[in-house]
């Protein structure tokens, strides 16, 4: 069973043995690209710019972010994409929000470890 963890982009790198994929659609703020340690970045898989805009990190649209971002992740191939790169490694979704609890990485994560198992 394949370990999905979501992971800030600010905060330490986990072991270099997980496929760190940095999944947000646009570059984290403030972060150089020589300086983040990844294996590739994944816009793919991130939310439609308008879903982005329309959510904007606000607590109470989560739940409803949520939902139309799975439908979008259902209607794309980048999930089972990201999975197959990975291949058996476990996996760390490079995150820049700061909301720990109310971001894509989360939603994205619980999607990945659902299709993991089929």
């Amino acid at each position: 069973m394949v370990d999905i963890r979501v992971a800030r982009v600010y905060e330490e790198a986990e072991p270099k043995s997980r496929y760190r994929v940095l999944v947000d659609r646009l570059w984290p703020r403030g972060v150089k690209k020589e300086s983040l340690e990844y294996d590739d970045w994944n816009k793919d898989v991130a939310p439609s710019p308008d879903l982005r805009t329309w959510f904007g990190h606000k607590p109470e649209r989560f739940e409803e972010f949520a939902n139309r971002y799975r439908e979008e992740l259902d209607s794309s191939d980048a999930p089972q994409e990201l999975l197959k790169a990975a291949g058996s490694r476990d996996v760390s979704l490079l995150i820049a929000a700061k909301d720990a609890q109310h971001n894509h990485g989360i939603v994205l994560r619980d999607y990945l470890a659902e299709i993991a198992k089929e």
